[in-house]
This record gives C-alpha cells, sequence and structure tokens, in this order.
C-alpha cells in the first residue's frame, strides 16, 4: 500500500519553474544546467507537427488511468519515437530511491536474480520505474540520444547527464536484463532508454566529479537546498541566534548534506541522530554536528529525550531516513512554532497529521519535494566544500547501502 500524500512526486524534479538558472557554479566546467519550459509552455500550450501532438506534462504517455499526470499513472507508454518536445536518452545507470531499494531489497530477500526480476518486472509492466509498495523510484544517468525540434531543455545529442526528475514518472525501457547488477547497491548498471518531456529538466554531470558520485549526490540534491531555506529564513527571523537544526539519519547521503547545508545557513547547533554506533563514530568523524546522539528514529519517546538531552528541542528538524515510522519522534523533537521537513518516501502524510494532533504539536510540517532552484548546484558544492560529506558518501557507495535509520 502507498504512503498517502508522499508519492515520489518525485524526489529530483525540475531546477525552477522558468529563466536561466544554473545547476553549476561555471559552465564550462559542470556543464549546462537545464531548464524547463517557460510559463506559457507549462500552461495549455501543447508542441504539435502534422498529426501528432504532446504535453509538456507528459499527458500523451499516460496509458492508464486516463486523465492523471505520469507519475500518478499506473502505466506509460515508454515507446522510442519522440514527440516534438520530447528528449530521448541511452540510459546508462539507475539510482533507486533509498524506500524502494530497501522494500525490494527486505520483499525480495536480496538475492542478486531476485532483485532484478523485480525491478525488469515493474518496468516492463509499467512503463516506468515506480515501486508499486512505496509509489518511489528514483533518477538515471544516461547520454542524450536524440531530442525533438521544439525541445525546451536545451539538450544536445551526446550530453552525458543526470535526470533530476523521479523514475515514477519517466517513461523507461530496459533492454539488458540487468546482467551487470548484483542486488547490493541502490546504483543499477544498465541500457535502455527513457523519455524526457518538455516539463522534465536534467543537468550535465561535472566533469570534475565521479559519476557514481555526481548521481548520488543528485538524487538527494532537494534535501539540502530546502534545509537550507527553511534555516535560512529561521536565522534571518531570529537575529543574531540562528536555530537548533535537528537531523534524523545524519550519517546518511541526504542527511549529511542537510547537516552540512544547516550549518552553512546559519543553524546555531547542529544534532545528528543516527542508528547506531557505528553511524555515530562515522558522523563524528565527519565533523558536521556539534552533537551526535544515537536513537532510534521509529521510537517517539527516545528520540524526543535524545534530541532534548543534546540542547533541544530543535527548532528545525530533518527526517532523512529511509524506514516508515519516524513522524512521531520528528514532531516530539521539535518546539512549538518549528518547522519538521520530511524528506522520506517512507513517510506516512496521515500518520504525520495526525500525529501532531494528537499530541497538541504546534508545528508547521514541509513535504520535502526535492525541488528548490539551485539545488543540484548546492548539494555538488557541499560535495567539493565539505570533506566530511564526500567521505560518507564515498563510505556509503562501497558499502551499497542506504540511508540509515
Amino acid at each position: 500500500m502507498r504512503n498517502p500524500g508522499f508519492a515520489d512526486g518525485g524526489r529530483r524534479p525540475v531546477d525552477g519553474p522558468a529563466g536561466a538558472a544554473r545547476d553549476a557554479p561555471d559552465r564550462a566546467a559542470a556543464g549546462r544546467a537545464q531548464q524547463p519550459a517557460d510559463a506559457a509552455v507549462a500552461g495549455a500550450a501543447r508542441a504539435s507537427v502534422p498529426g501528432r501532438s504532446g504535453s509538456p506534462l507528459g499527458l500523451h504517455r499516460v496509458l492508464e488511468p486516463a486523465g492523471v499526470l505520469p507519475q500518478a499513472a499506473w502505466r506509460l507508454d515508454a515507446s522510442p519515437a519522440l514527440w516534438p518536445d520530447e528528449a530521448r536518452v541511452s540510459v546508462e545507470r539507475l539510482n533507486l530511491d533509498a524506500a524502494s531499494f530497501r522494500q525490494l531489497r527486505e520483499s525480495t530477500g536480496g538475492g542478486a536474480d531476485a532483485m532484478r526480476a523485480a525491478v525488469l518486472g515493474i518496468v516492463a509492466e509499467r512503463g516506468k520505474m515506480q515501486n508499486p509498495v512505496t509509489g518511489s523510484g528514483g533518477m538515471l544517468t544516461g547520454i542524450v540520444a536524440e531530442t525533438g525540434r521544439h525541445s525546451p531543455l536545451g539538450l544536445v545529442a551526446g550530453d552525458r547527464i543526470a535526470t533530476l526528475v523521479s523514475l515514477s514518472l519517466t517513461p523507461l525501457v530496459i533492454t539488458d536484463g540487468l546482467g551487470r547488477w548484483d542486488g547490493r547497491s541502490e546504483q543499477v548498471p544498465c541500457a535502455g532508454h527513457a523519455i524526457l518531456f518538455g516539463r522534465s529538466i536534467a543537468t550535465v554531470l561535472p566533469p570534475d566529479l565521479p559519476v557514481p558520485l555526481a548521481l548520488a549526490v543528485a538524487d538527494v540534491c532537494g534535501a539540502p537546498a530546502l534545509t537550507a531555506r527553511v534555516v535560512g529564513d529561521a536565522a534571518r527571523r531570529g537575529g543574531l541566534i540562528g536555530p537548533a537544526v535537528a537531523v534524523l539519519g545524519a550519517a546518511g547521503k541526504s542527511g549529511s548534506l542537510s547537516a552540512a547545508a544547516a550549518r552553512r545557513s546559519g543553524a546555531r547547533q547542529v544534532i545528528g541522530v543516527v542508528l547506531t554506533e557505528a553511524e555515530a563514530a562515522i558522523l563524528r568523524r565527519a565533523g558536521l554536528a556539534d552533537e551526535v546522539v544515537i536513537a532510534d528514529a521509529r521510537d517517539p519517546i527516545g528520540v524526543s529525550d535524545a534530541v532534548r538531552g543534546a540542547g533541544g528541542p530543535a527548532e528545525v528538524t530533518v527526517v532523512c531516513v529511509d524506514v516508515p515510522g519516524c513522524e512521531g519522534g520528528a514532531v516530539l523533537s521539535t518546539a512549538d512554532g518549528g518547522t519538521v521537513i520530511f524528506f522520506s518516501m517512507a513517510t506516512s502524510f496521515t500518520a504525520a497529521a495526525l500525529g501532531a494532533e494528537g499530541v497538541a504539536a504546534d508545528v508547521t510540517m514541509l513535504i520535502g519535494n526535492g525541488y528548490v532552484p539551485g539545488h543540484a548546484a548546492l548539494a555538488l558544492d557541499l560535495v567539493r566544500s565539505e570533506p566530511g560529506v564526500r567521505a560518507i558518501f564515498e563510505g556509503r557507495m562501497e558499502e551499497g547501502g542506504s540511508d540509515g535509520g
């Protein structure tokens, strides 16, 4: 059953509704950041050629049910022929989102053959990689093979890109049987093709970072960007006193980026919450948190007591773990008038909303949908400039593990 209100809409959406913002500080060094169509195209406008027209939102690719957006669709048309404003990508690697990867691993037992069969079955049935249990997908890297003559994305054939829209809405075909994937990592080497719509977005991969690292960063780049915005706003309201920030899952990929972003944006204190002593040691070595506490994010009283004992409650709490059941602890760890950012596809909107109501918590709750202008540039810069963040990413990639709980 899908988590209501928290389907992956997606974790890596468009980087700004219009304009010419860039996803890298230097165009020549990091490539072009791609923008979706402008406001006119975002409305009812449709690209057309004789006998053919398509929606920049991808509505023409929806096979069932009729009338819904591609993310909400059960099945998409993933045929390779392009509509005028689309682009086709030769896929090199998928990055499954953490919640989906965990669910697949637990439901299949984690064996390579079973994992491959599960992913291939989803893609064949749905025309996209959208886990029917979590509702989430991930993202991909590949090389642009062809663009329609009216594509607004600015891509050209030969660009090596990472998509910043979710696999849960991206038409996808896999042609190699995933034979190179051992099922142990969220990153899935593969061959096939994917389709980008006029309202999709991708960024050309920067030349100074290895492709697997850049993909891992782009996969979670919305988390630090939204954290930076919320913490920055709170710091400006507080004058000389910035907010205390608690990050649940701070030793993971999205958590480490969020902790670094919080500190850079004016947090007076960063409290990192992790599940195990091993994760605590990693986080201490990284130097990203002022206080590191060990607690199970699924234990509401335990995590709340740990955060409060470290200097909380927090004015901002960021949830970056990939397991369900963390809503209550996040709410109880947050001060009245504070903000909770849920950046996990395992989050239940019902549990968060009704749980906060049930404990009379006066908190603002935000769903981190992955879209903040400039998110990829900010995340890549944090990896370049924060050795602790890069060390965590590289360690996680070597383990083949997902963000912790």
